[in-house]
């Protein structure tokens, strides 16, 4: 009970943030009885229907909603009578998961208040409450054990900051870990940190990384080759772009871009800014360089017209970025200059992109340094690195396409989450096929 004090408190202590990001941005206003009240019954009943049985699938934003659509394809495929519930916490991830999944089985997640969170769980009668990576919300798994609902970790990470940061408040949130029935972790590196953290070594396994079996297999898609027209991408053209940028990085990129573009006319840059609230100003920014920047929200496709050297084209939409790597031949991913510590490195690497990333990627340590070891992805320590970073790959197209092919070689060699993660979820399919066999 004193944590929902403690929320309160929280919640009243940043109310004006909030109220300041409502009135400016428009974020936070969506959901709004969802977040504080739970789901109601007849919003669960829509998303029941009538199966006898739910799971709950929650993601908190963008990144993790991600890795739903072929996990849900796979048990909608297996378990056809089961309900799906799936939710995210933020607009961008809610979107997400709409433009996946359809309205009909999509809500916001509760905030962490008994009331919301145990009104969710009645309302929608779920056996297992599924999390993505780690969404470590006491009241909510405890709620769901009172409640007989397993709750589970798909993809779980957690890293070394994090973990010691959660040792540090053992008292308080070892029981949280405790209740953990099924985690399935990454890499070995955090499955002995969430067994360090109170979840029981028999309820931790190690699946693998589902980004490694979402990581695209080939650009011959429809949507990249529908953004390649809309570019207006010529074959001499090689594009560089930077995805998932924060504040800073795409000012870098924009001073890199004009150095390098005059010495190299067939180079072409993409701006994929992480957060929506800022794309207004990196669309001033690229302005304020004496460029043009051509937005994918509000410009008609430029499959008629040149791309030409000054136009910078800025994905200011939501969702999309996985398809603009398969645009580019050269891949930067943002986040990892700065205090963010990195995003998905695997999505460029799958489309055998020439890959780099700046210093900080410790929440994607593992796999940074799988690549980095496989040589199939370059650290930049800074702007001038980076520069000499896509100037190799002008100059050597060869060392750059070897680069992408170690990329993609790496990913194909660690395909097999879903699965794992699948037999993991349903233990006992598996047992019964192992007895039949």
């Amino acid at each position: 009970m004193w944590l929902n004090f403690a929320y309160a408190a929280a919640l009243t202590a940043v109310s004006p943030l909030v109220l300041h990001r409502m009135i400016r941005h428009g974020r936070y206003r969506r959901g709004i009885r969802q977040k504080l009240l739970g789901l109601s019954s007849d919003r669960a009943a829509e998303i029941r229907s009538d199966a006898e049985r739910t799971i709950w699938l929650h993601a908190v934003s963008v990144g993790e909603v991600n890795l739903l659509p072929e996990l849900v394809r796979r048990l909608k495929k297996q378990h056809p009578e089961i309900a799906l519930a799936i939710s995210s916490s933020t607009d961008t991830g809610y979107d997400l998961a709409r433009k996946h999944f359809g309205d009909e089985r999509v809500f916001f997640c509760p905030l962490d208040f008994t009331w919301a969170v145990r009104r969710t769980l009645k309302n929608l009668r779920c056996e297992q409450l599924v999390l993505a990576e780690l969404e470590l919300w006491p009241n909510l798994i405890r709620c769901a054990k009172e409640a007989n609902c397993s709750v589970r970790v798909i993809n779980g990470r957690l890293g070394q900051t994090s973990a010691a940061r959660y040792q540090q408040f053992a008292k308080l949130l070892r029981p949280t870990f405790e209740r953990l029935d099924t985690v399935g972790c990454q890499d070995t590196s955090a499955a002995e940190r969430f067994v360090a953290c109170g979840v029981a070594p028999e309820n931790v396994t190690v699946t693998g990384s589902l980004k490694f079996d979402n990581a695209p297999r080939t650009r011959d898609t429809t949507e990249v080759n529908e953004r390649i027209n809309w570019s207006g991408m010529d074959p001499w053209h090689r594009v560089w772009c930077f995805g998932s940028t924060q504040a800073g990085e795409e000012a870098m990129a924009l001073r890199v871009y004009q150095r390098l573009r005059s010495k190299h006319p067939e180079l072409r840059l993409i701006l994929v800014p992480r957060h929506v609230e800022r794309f207004g100003e990196v669309a001033a920014l690229i302005q304020s360089q004496g460029l043009s920047a051509v937005r994918r929200s509000s410009n008609d496709s430029q499959y008629a017209d040149q791309w030409e050297s000054e136009e910078v084209i800025l994905i200011d939409t939501i969702g999309e970025l996985r398809h603009w790597w398969g645009v580019g031949q050269i891949a930067t991913v943002g986040g990892s200059f700065g205090d963010r510590g990195g995003q998905n490195m695997l999505e460029p690497a799958g489309y055998g992109c020439a890959v780099s990333f700046g210093p900080n990627t410790k929440n994607f340590d593992t796999i940074a340094k799988q690549l980095i070891a496989a040589e199939a992805a370059v650290r930049v320590a800074d702007e001038q690195e980076l520069e000499q970073f896509v100037a190799r790959c002008l100059t050597d197209i060869p060392a750059a396409d070897s680069l992408g092919q170690s990329a993609r070689d790496l990913v194909n060699q660690h395909r097999g989450a879903y699965q794992k993660t699948l037999e993991m979820l349903f233990p006992m399919q598996v047992q019964s096929r192992q007895k039949v066999a």
